[in-house]
């Protein structure tokens, strides 16, 4: 039994409009089905509803709006169906793409900020250690809990936009300190150290933490010096999309975990994995499966959306030279702007560049229908997503490796050294 204070029951009965009364009962019968004795505040929301998949969920949308609904706190949304003029172009049918546009514009009604990025974090939306918040988007779920240090769990369609507008959130999972530590240890302090500062190591790292983590937390020592918040952000959507990890700790650099023992509560682990070389070898291998070939039809990267610092380094990699396939940078707008603003954007896209914003290739129909293609990433999530959503083979590579394939039009492989 769910014990709803006075105010809560108040808005379930209409206090605040049908719209925000049909939230808190969601809200109200997800802490039921979760076990969750109570309902508890919640300071802001990231929703990942947005997405058209169907048209019941624009319809479900226009119904909240309809009933008055809009949002009790900071709410940024995720990725939609679409582009802004002058992107990537999308090529939903008719209908689809109106009810695309339909369901967007419904959200924005709710008071949400048309962000429309898989990485609110890089976009502002940042939050204090201890936050308690209802974050959609496995990504920008396990970054807010291990990185930032605030709570979440994993808000699904449409219980996000339920609890941005009843302001609260059921009191379970990951908003309990006792769930949050860690009882899975990964050692990777037995790998070379140009391993462990390699940008292509974190997505392979993340793919093994989801594989052997699921859902249980886990903290990961050896890292410590080695990391940069883009190589994070790579660790935990790899780990996100593998499995169901919702928040990692990495010892000596996340914010509950100055070191192993704090992150495990003074208590042994319950599982103890010591990474070599070989494992992340095989883990890195597993992430293409395009077989042998040397065929690449198209490059894509930025998922998550990529950062100011990523696109940066893409231009230094590109170095002023023309691409001959196409290279899908999937970004936000916040990153996009400054780029169109300083000229930068003009020079990229004369180079071969294709922008995707507000959206990304894997979730919406941008890349060209083609029998037998192969899409080159180095992006773990795309790795895991782009064979099913796309109909292309996947082979996984480095920045370096994918800027220079695309520069190529051929497959372009650099020297690693694994141990």
């Amino acid at each position: 039994m769910v014990e709803l204070s006075a105010d809560e029951r108040a808005v379930a009965a209409g206090e605040r409009g049908e719209g925000a009364a049909m939230a808190l009962r969601i809200v109200a019968e997800a802490a039921r089905l979760m076990g969750a004795p109570r309902l508890i505040p919640i300071a802001s929301a990231h929703i990942d509803g947005a997405l058209y998949h169907g048209d019941s969920g624009t319809l479900f949308a226009e119904r909240l709006v309809e009933g008055g609904a809009r949002v009790a706190v900071r709410a940024s949304l995720n990725v939609g169906a679409l582009t802004p003029a002058g992107c990537a172009a999308v090529r939903l049918p008719p209908h689809e793409h109106e009810m695309a546009r339909r369901m967007m514009r419904a959200y924005e009604a709710m008071g949400c900020e048309p962000s429309w990025t898989c990485a609110p974090y890089q976009a502002g939306h940042r939050l204090v250690a201890g936050t308690d918040v209802a974050w959609g988007e496995s990504n920008a779920v396990v970054f807010c809990n291990s990185v930032l240090g605030a709570r979440t769990n994993r808000y699904g369609d449409f219980l996000d936009i339920a609890c941005a507008i009843s302001g609260r959130a059921p009191d379970y999972g990951l908003h309990r300190r006792q769930n949050r530590l860690a009882s899975l240890l990964i050692d990777t302090t037995g790998l070379s150290p140009e391993l462990r500062r390699s940008d292509v190591f974190y997505p392979v790292l993340g793919t093994i933490l989801g594989r052997r983590a699921g859902s249980a937390v886990a903290v990961l020592d050896g890292l410590q010096d080695c990391t940069t918040e883009d190589r994070l952000k790579a660790l935990g959507a790899a780990a996100a999309s593998a499995g169901g990890v919702g928040l990692f700790h990495v010892a000596g650099v996340t914010p509950e975990a100055p070191d192993v023992a704090a992150a495990l509560g003074g208590e042994p682990p319950r599982e103890r994995i010591v990474l070599a070389p070989g494992d992340v070898a095989v883990a890195l291998a597993g992430l293409s499966t395009a077989g042998g070939t040397g065929r690449i039809d198209a490059v894509a990267i930025g998922s998550p959306h990529l950062s100011p610092a990523e696109v940066d380094e893409l231009e230094r990699l590109l170095a002023g030279r023309r691409l001959r396939l196409p290279l899908y940078a999937n970004t936000g707008r916040h990153v996009l702007a400054p780029l169109e603003r300083s000229g930068r954007r003009k020079a990229l896209e004369q180079a071969g560049i294709v922008f995707v914003v507000d959206t990304c290739v894997v979730v919406t129909p941008i890349l060209p229908e083609l029998d037998g293609a192969v899409l080159m990433t180095n992006s773990g999530k795309f790795a895991h997503y782009a064979p099913g959503n796309t109909g292309y083979a996947v082979i996984y590579g480095s920045l370096s490796e994918c800027v220079e394939s695309a520069v190529a039009g051929r497959l372009v492989r650099e020297p690693r050294q694994w141990s």
